[in-house]
C-alpha cells in the first residue's frame, strides 16, 4: 500500500530515517534528527523540569498567601444571635463618613432626649422591647390569625394561607409577648433559619392572633430587616436584632448595633436605607428619618464618662455598631432582651442594673457626640 508522500509502509519515509542499507544504522549523519530514544529522553528531561519549577512556583504561592494577613474574623456575638456578619446590624461603623447635616441632626435628637423624661433616654427592660423565644425542631407548628386593629380591612396578600407569614410558626410552650401595647414575640427557629417577629400579639382560647409582623426565611444570610411591608418594627427592621442580648452583658461586649425609637422621626416620605418604610410624621428638615445610623465619636474616651457599667456597654457598641432609628416611641429609648433568656434567671436586668431603675441606666449618655453616618453608606448596589 502506498502512502500520501509516495513510500511504502514497509520502507523508508522522507523523514530522514537512516536507510536499511547504511554500515552503521545506529549512528546518525551530522545533518539528521537525534534517534527516537534520545529524543524520548530530552522530553522526559524537560518535562521534569517544568514539574519542579511548577511545584516550586506553587509552593511559593501558598506560602505567600498564608503569610498575607486575611480578613479579620467577625467579633463574637451572643451564642443564639441569628444575624450573620454581613447583615447591617454587624457592619462596623467607625470609619464610617459622616453626613454633611449631621450636627444638626444630633441636635435634633438631643432637644428630644433633653425635653422628656428628666432628660435621660429609656433603657426597656420589662415592657416595650423584644421577648425573644428559640423554638426546637420538634417544636409544633400553629397558624397565628390576623387581628385587624389597623382596621385595614380585609387580610393583606401574603399573610395567611399556604407559604404566609403568619403560616406554620413553631411558637414554644410558654411564649409570651413583651407587656405593654406593642406586645411584641419574636421565634426564632435554628433548625430551619427562620425567624418571625409579631406585634400586638395575643393568645386566647382559640388560639394566637397577631395585628402584624413578618417571617425572615433563611435569617442568618439575611441583611437584616423584612421586606414586602412584613415586620414588627415601623421601619421594617428586625426589633430583635438590635436589643441589648443578656449574652451581650455576660460577655461583657456588644458587638453589633441597636436599635433606637425616638418621639418624632422624619415624616414617612423620608425613609433612609436600611430602613424600609416608616411611621415618622415631623417634617422639619433635620428630623431623623427612620433607618438614620447614628455612632458615638470615636475619639471620646469612654472611660472617663461617668456611666452605670450598662451604659458604658453601649456607649463602646455606639463606637463601632452605632444606632440605627427603627421607631416612634413614647421617649428615646433603646430596649434589652426579654422571654426565654431569662427563664431561668429572671432576676438578672435587676441584678444587673444594681438598683439603679431603668429610666436612669442611660443617664449621662453623651448624645451631643453622636455622629450621623452618610447616608446610604454602604449600601449594595440595587439594595
Amino acid at each position: 500500500m502506498r502512502t500520501d508522500h509516495g513510500t511504502t509502509g514497509t520502507g523508508p519515509s522522507d523523514a530522514g530515517t537512516p536507510d536499511a542499507g547504511t554500515p552503521d544504522a545506529g549512528t546518525p549523519d551530522a545533518g539528521a534528527p537525534a534517534p527516537t530514544g534520545r529524543r524520548r529522553r530530552r522530553t522526559v528531561l524537560v518535562a521534569t523540569a517544568a514539574a519542579v519549577v511548577l511545584c516550586v512556583v506553587a509552593a511559593l504561592l501558598v506560602r505567600s498567601a498564608r503569610d498575607e494577613p486575611g480578613p479579620p474574623a467577625p467579633a463574637p456575638v451572643a451564642a443564639d444571635y441569628p444575624f450573620g456578619p454581613r447583615s447591617v446590624w454587624r457592619t462596623d461603623l467607625s470609619d464610617a463618613p459622616v453626613d454633611p447635616r449631621s450636627a444638626a441632626m444630633v441636635a435634633d435628637l438631643e432637644r428630644q432626649v433633653a425635653d422628656h423624661w428628666g432628660g435621660v433616654a429609656s433603657f426597656n427592660v420589662d415592657k416595650y422591647t423584644a421577648s425573644w423565644w428559640t423554638a426546637g425542631p420538634d417544636t409544633p407548628r400553629v397558624d397565628v390569625a390576623f387581628d385587624d386593629c389597623q382596621r385595614k380591612g380585609s387580610v393583606p396578600a401574603g399573610l395567611l394561607g399556604e407559604g404566609g407569614q403568619f403560616t406554620d410558626v413553631p411558637i414554644p410552650a410558654g411564649a409570651a409577648p413583651s407587656p405593654g401595647t406593642d406586645g411584641q414575640l419574636t421565634i426564632h427557629s435554628p433548625s430551619t433559619d427562620q425567624l418571625w417577629e409579631l406585634w400586638r400579639v395575643e393568645r386566647t382560647a382559640s388560639g394566637w392572633s397577631a395585628c402584624w409582623g413578618g417571617r425572615l426565611d433563611r435569617v442568618s444570610a439575611s441583611p437584616g430587616w423584612f421586606e414586602d411591608g412584613f415586620g414588627a418594627s415601623a421601619s421594617g427592621l428586625a426589633m430583635s436584632a438590635g436589643t441589648v442580648w443578656v449574652d451581650d452583658v455576660r460577655r461583657g461586649e456588644i458587638n453589633h448595633a441597636l436599635g433606637l425609637a425616638i418621639l418624632q422621626p422624619a415624616d414617612w416620605t423620608r425613609v433612609r436605607w436600611p430602613a424600609q418604610r416608616s411611621d415618622g410624621n415631623d417634617r422639619d428638615a433635620d428630623a431623623l428619618p427612620e433607618g438614620t445610623r447614628l455612632r458615638l465619636d470615636p475619639a471620646v474616651d469612654v472611660d472617663a464618662l461617668e456611666l452605670t457599667p450598662l451604659a458604658r456597654l453601649v456607649a463602646r457598641s455606639a463606637q463601632t455598631y452605632g444606632f440605627v432609628v427603627t421607631d416612634q416611641a413614647g421617649a428615646v429609648n433603646i430596649g434589652a432582651q426579654t422571654g426565654q433568656p431569662l427563664e431561668d434567671d429572671p432576676g438578672f436586668w435587676d441584678r444587673t442594673m444594681a438598683g439603679v431603675p431603668s429610666y436612669q441606666v442611660l443617664a449621662g449618655f453623651p448624645w451631643d457626640r453622636l455622629q450621623v453616618v452618610a447616608e446610604d453608606h454602604g449600601r449594595p448596589a440595587g439594595g
